[in-house]
This record gives C-alpha cells, sequence and structure tokens, in this order.
C-alpha cells in the first residue's frame, strides 16, 4: 500500500512516499514561513517522480502538531482536502509526540526509565510529553514551563528527545541524563511508519489539530 505522509508544523517542509515500509522518495526545506504554497507542488512532484496517481495512495499520514499555529492548520487542511476529494482513502492524524518517541526505537539502549519528548514553542515554556520505558505514554500533551517539568524528571534515568531539547538543557538541571537526542524537527520516515501502524492497529484519528495553546495574536496599530 502507498502512504503518503507531511508535516508543515515545525520549521519546514517535509513530504514522504512509503510503499509499505519502503522509503520511495523524500522532500524536506527548511523554511519558517510559506510552507502551505510549497506542500502541495511537492506532493505532486513526488507523485510523478515515482509514476503514480493520487488515487494509487491507500494512506495518508499527516503531522497534527504540537507546532507552528499556521503550520499546522496548513496540513490539516490539505489533508482533509484530500480525504473530500478522495471518500475512500484512508486518514491517519499522528502527533509529534508520537513521531519523535518512535525514533527512540531504533536505538533501544537510548531507551531509558522515563522518556521525555520536549518540542521547541518559540517562547519561554516548551510543548512535552513524558513515556515510560515501554514508549507508553505516561502524560498527556501539554505546555509547561522549564520549572514545571523538571521536577517530573528527578530521581530517575531519562533520556530526552525533540528539536526543544538543546534549549531544555542550557539551563542547570542536575537531571541523571540516559540518551540526548536533539533533533531538528519530526523525522517524517518515522511519521509515516506511525501512520502505517495505526493503519494495522486500526486506530487512526480522524485529523484534529493538536492546540496545547492559544495562537499569538495583537491588534494591528493603525498608522
Amino acid at each position: 500500500m502507498y502512504n503518503l505522509a507531511f508535516d508543515t508544523t515545525s520549521s519546514g517542509c517535509s513530504v514522504v512516499l512509503m510503499k509499505d515500509k519502503t522509503k520511495l522518495a523524500v522532500f524536506h526545506q527548511n523554511m519558517d514561513f510559506g510552507q502551505a504554497e510549497v506542500l502541495l507542488p511537492e506532493i505532486q512532484n513526488l507523485l510523478q517522480q515515482n509514476g503514480i496517481t493520487f488515487a494509487d495512495i491507500g494512506l495518508l499520514t499527516v503531522c497534527v502538531g504540537p507546532g507552528s499555529f499556521t503550520g499546522v492548520r496548513a496540513s490539516i487542511a490539505a489533508a482533509r482536502a484530500f480525504g473530500v476529494a478522495a471518500p475512500n482513502l484512508n486518514l491517519a492524524g499522528i502527533t509529534a509526540f508520537d513521531a519523535y518517541i518512535r525514533s527512540l526505537s531504533w536505538c533501544p539502549e537510548e531507551i531509558a526509565t522515563l522518556n521525555l519528548v520536549i518540542i521547541e514553542t518559540k517562547r519561554e515554556d516548551f510543548y512535552f510529553q513524558l513515556f515510560d520505558k515501554k514508549l507508553h505514554k505516561l502524560t498527556e500533551p501539554a505546555a509547561a514551563a522549564y520549572e514545571d517539568i523538571i521536577p517530573l524528571l528527578r530521581g530517575k534515568k531519562v533520556s530526552l528527545i525533540g528539536d526543544g531539547v538543546e534549549r531544555f538543557l542550557s539551563r542547570p538541571h542536575n537531571l541523571s541524563l540516559h540518551a540526548i537526542k536533539c533533533l531538528s524537527g519530526v523525522d517524517i520516515v518515522d511519521l509515516a511508519l506511525c501512520g502505517l501502524e495505526a493503519y494495522a492497529d486500526k486506530r487512526m484519528d480522524y485529523p484534529k489539530p493538536l492546540y496545547l495553546r492559544a495562537p499569538d495574536v495583537c491588534v494591528k496599530k493603525s498608522a
């Protein structure tokens, strides 16, 4: 089955085309703005390069956040539009937390008693979620300040993964660290594999945005 996965929730636009568990083609471009304009043309390019049409896609996997408010909306809008155009298409919404934590499964020796996914908010706080040694969820996704997260980690061996790890560890912490994985964003192949696993287990979630805080808005000052 062909699985098309994409992510525009962080500082970039990523697309991958998979055939079952095999990666056929991938696109990634770092960018802070304009992901929505890049996403659809690159999806079309990947399909054309591999000689298939959108009708051949059996599963569409999309990252639902957390991340940039505009980026999350761009991904969700595209996924839902594809679903309307192709009613038989299977849609899987996967959180960035699930995609990040799956990256640890490639290196079992890096899994600790407590595993923290820490995602950049580009503000003073962080998005985070805790997982146990079997990579099962211990907490719900949340946004919290450094001072509120640190007490949850004390006294245990902990592994950290995500694009917010470097900033999180830039302050004194006295944690017992087992492994550190500073990533620049979600691995798009891991996202696609999360979608495939959700499909196989019949536990797919219809893509819904994961917003953990209100967007930044301001009143434009008149000239």
